[in-house]
């Protein structure tokens, strides 16, 4: 596997100064900070420092050569080195624009120099762009960014026979009993992974909430299968799922209790509404700023029993409840 490369940090070219001023041989030097002898070399030739009218200095001195290589990184880096570009840039972020359409429109908005949006998203998430809070602006905002060649495809993940459009025609029509969707209410950061799991019926509308400690796939495909593996088979049939990284354990549902997966086009979450719907009315109770290590498994209940006992126009003003119950009877 190859490794990723990393620049020196100050703590390495401190320990690279003092072993050359003790005479150490440089191979030596690259072995005792775990690099690559020619990463030593190259490092003492383009970041030591040489004066000519002041030869006697001449040398490698640590905190010189992090500043020199700093210098060398902004001089790359147009939107550190570049104020008026820079300030354009964040002006648009922050009347909403995408780093694409701000990196697409450089050319029409009279700016000599462009960037590409790679580079936009970079400064974003850099210590100077978190400095000033600008991820928030992003349309959606992650820990940090990650370059494309690393991102993993999701066509892997998801594959083309899961598709929505692939699913049965009585799963869209609501014709039969034990469809499902499934998603997960995100909170805020203070909540760290915790998050609460929604899942609806889409016959009856009957709604099911349960706290998740963590959003890996595993672990909540884990909590998912203890939720629904009580049911008879014919209530459990399938769920429809977004896209997120959370449910890329679904192989699991078919494998375990028989439970079929399908998804959603990338960012089509309204092709599972009922569950978006769902969210939307559970917001009522379970606000982003709700303490979930304080939410009580009882206190999980009180919410599902009030959502599912409130009349819906779609059941013909029955509560999901009572539909459930129905669909219940006619299995036995």
């Amino acid at each position: 596997m190859e490794l990723a490369h990393t620049e020196l940090d100050l703590r390495e070219r401190r320990a690279l100064e003092d072993m050359l001023h003790a005479k150490v041989p440089v191979n030596e030097i690259a072995a005792a900070i775990g690099r690559h002898r020619s990463t030593a070399y190259r490092e003492i030739k383009r970041n030591g420092f040489d004066d000519d009218e002041l030869p006697e200095l001449n040398g490698y001195y640590g905190v010189t050569a992090q500043r020199t290589a700093d210098a060398r990184r902004a001089r790359r880096r147009k939107l550190i080195r570049l104020d008026d570009l820079r300030a354009h840039v964040i002006a648009q972020l922050r009347i909403g624009w995408t780093p694409e359409q701000i990196a697409g429109r450089l050319g029409y908005d009279g700016q000599p120099i462009r960037v590409s949006h790679e580079t936009i998203y970079a400064y974003v998430y850099r210590r100077e762009g978190q400095s000033q809070e600008l991820a928030r602006y992003l349309p959606s905002r992650r820990k940090k960014r990650r370059p494309r060649y690393a991102r993993r495809p999701r066509g892997q993940v998801f594959p083309p026979d899961r598709s929505i459009h692939q699913r049965p025609e009585h799963v869209k029509t609501r014709e039969t009993f034990g469809d499902w969707e499934g998603d997960l209410m995100i909170f805020e950061r203070a909540n760290g992974t915790m998050n609460v799991a929604s899942l609806v019926e889409r016959k009856t509308r009957f709604a099911v909430l349960f706290r998740n400690n963590d959003r890996s796939s595993t672990h909540f495909m884990n909590k998912l299968m203890g939720v629904l593996e009580p049911l008879p088979q014919p209530a459990r049939r399938s769920i429809t799922f977004d896209r997120g990284f959370e449910f890329r354990a679904c192989r699991k549902l078919q494998t375990s209790i028989g439970t079929e997966s399908w998804f959603c086009d990338p960012q089509a979450p309204w092709q599972k509404g009922s569950v978006e719907n769902l969210n939307k009315r559970a917001r009522r109770f379970l606000a982003r700023e709700t303490q979930l290590a304080a939410l009580s498994n009882r206190n999980m209940k009180a919410i599902c029993d009030r959502l599912n006992g409130t009349p819906r126009k779609c059941l013909g003003w029955r509560i999901p409840t009572e539909a459930l119950r129905e669909e219940m009877t006619k299995l036995r």
